[in-house]
């Protein structure tokens, strides 16, 4: 998938946990463990504006747009 979550990036630059974070934003670790993995289809966009406003930073710095390439 050309979108990756960089939340970890961010958990490492704030020394922050993961466990404080979700608790932080108000959502279940497992949740939070899905949307850092990529593995969630669609994120809200109230849960971005929490995790950027806890971890101080821009949606931009969460998720990156990588275009994928073709192989032959």
């Amino acid at each position: 998938m050309p979108i990756v979550v960089n939340i970890d990036v961010m958990l490492a630059r704030r020394k922050l946990s993961s466990g404080e974070l979700a608790e932080k934003i108000g959502i279940s670790a497992t949740n939070l463990s899905i949307l850092k993995t990529g593995k969630a289809k669609a994120v809200r966009f109230s849960t971005l504006e929490a995790i950027c406003k806890a971890l101080d930073c821009q949606p931009g710095d969460i998720l990156e747009y990588v275009p994928e390439t073709a192989t032959d």
